[in-house]
């Protein structure tokens, strides 16, 4: 059960990855590439955790690469607020 629910959520973070490329490739803005690279790097790691077999997902590997992708977040949306330099 736990590798379907697994698998799950890589399949939806794959479709929203794919869901702000689009909006990239319109738009041309970091914002939406960096979340792009998140879902996509979130996804990677559900797949890693449901093909490693691997129940203890409590590991530093993989919390590490969830850091990295919510790190990507979190950029992200500072670069998009912070105030312009004239």
């Amino acid at each position: 059960m736990e590798q379907m629910l697994s698998g799950a959520i890589a399949v939806a973070s794959l479709l929203a990855s794919l869901f702000f490329l689009r909006f990239w490739r319109q738009t041309r803005d970091r914002f939406f590439l960096y979340f792009a690279l998140s879902f996509l790097i979130e996804a990677a790691n559900r797949v890693a955790l449901g093909v490693l077999w691997i129940v203890d997902e409590d590991g530093a590997a993989f919390y590490s690469v969830r850091v990295v992708a919510y790190g990507l977040i979190l950029l992200a949306i500072w670069q998009k607020n912070r105030p312009t330099q004239r």
